[in-house]
């Protein structure tokens, strides 16, 4: 990294269809100045999320990115200088840094991390996709011993966290993914009891083969046409944790809804929930506490996907979409 230029990647053009890297321009500036209140940081890990693609469609539960901006996204960055007291040099933080070197952030809108090896943990198990699916399948899913859970997504950051906890619950889990390579990685490496392949076309027979006992809850990252198999298989009371919708986020979404909204959540009686890991940041040390002693026993296994250099993180989100990555991706800047 150079010390006297901060690299930043624009976006500068909203994409219409599918991302691509004609999207994206990379430029130099100077390093910023943080104001009172602000600290001024390095950033050592940006974060790539599905969520970055969804930025761009308008505001959600942040801002839209706007086109000729610094890519948003969040990061772990080392505080280089801070006129804020409540950070000093050398701390190391989570923050919205963007795609850039360097970012002088609200000292409010940052989270001091504690100082581990890896790092990259901070970004992937003890970080937001650990918490979001500890949340999300604990809080909203409340899985029962000896239920069924499904997971969409489940080769990605979250989901493949959610199934593993899912099975430390003891719960019977079913994992869907694109590909028979990430399905057998599911179910040889992360214990999932089955997985689904979507892309073979078929998911909805393959799922009640899969749970034949039907389905208790759901942890849904994609939406569309795999949200609509699983709600025609849960069972009466059972339990939707919305976390995301990938296949609404790049290109043409599916021509239809999930049908039998808002039918089968009246006949079964399930509680159909979104969520954002925000709103449990009060439970944070207590989920921290608890995720640190499943990866220190060897319960829970941490699958990180890292790629080097600030001029890849286009490619590495594109691919991303894609469905490239196994377990949490990231860049090293």
């Amino acid at each position: 990294m150079n010390d006297t230029v901060n690299r930043q990647i624009l976006l500068v053009e909203k994409p219409t269809g599918k991302l691509g890297p004609e999207h994206f321009r990379l430029t130099k500036g100077a390093i910023p100045e943080p104001k009172d209140g602000e600290a001024l940081v390095r950033t050592r890990y940006i974060s790539l999320d599905a969520a970055n693609r969804a930025w761009m469609h308008g505001a959600t539960y942040r801002a839209a990115v706007e086109a000729n901006t610094v890519m948003a996204g969040g990061g772990i960055a080392e505080v280089v200088s801070s006129k804020d007291p409540g950070l000093k040099a050398g701390d190391i933080v989570f923050g919205d840094t963007g795609w850039q070197d360097y970012a002088a952030v609200p000292a409010k809108h940052l989270a001091k991390m504690p100082k581990l090896e890896p790092m990259t943990h901070l970004l992937s198990v003890y970080g937001i996709a650990g918490l979001t699916a500890y949340f999300g399948l604990l809080h909203v899913g409340k899985p029962r011993q000896g239920e069924t859970v499904v997971v969409s997504a489940a080769a990605g950051s979250v989901g493949s966290i959610v199934g593993q906890i899912a099975k430390i619950k003891g719960c019977h889990v079913v994992g869907i993914a694109g590909g028979k390579d990430k399905c057998h990685w599911l179910t040889s490496e992360l214990g999932f009891d089955a997985a689904v392949d979507y892309k073979d076309g078929a998911t909805y027979k393959a799922l009640r083969a899969a749970a034949p006992r039907g389905i208790d809850v759901y942890f849904d990252n994609v939406g569309g046409d795999i949200l609509e198999a699983c709600l025609a298989q849960m069972n009466n009371r059972g339990r939707i944790s919305c976390c995301g919708a990938i296949s609404q986020y790049d290109g043409a979404p599916s021509a239809h809804g999930p049908r039998g909204v808002p039918g089968l959540i009246v006949v079964k009686r399930l509680i159909m929930q979104g969520f954002i890991v925000m709103d449990y940041m009060d439970q944070r040390d207590a989920a921290l506490a608890e995720l640190q002693s499943w990866v220190a026993s060897g319960k829970l296994k941490v699958q990180e996907d890292v790629i080097n250099g600030i001029e890849n993180t286009p490619s590495a989100l594109i691919g991303l979409l894609a469905g490239e990555n196994r377990g949490k991706r990231m860049v090293k800047v």
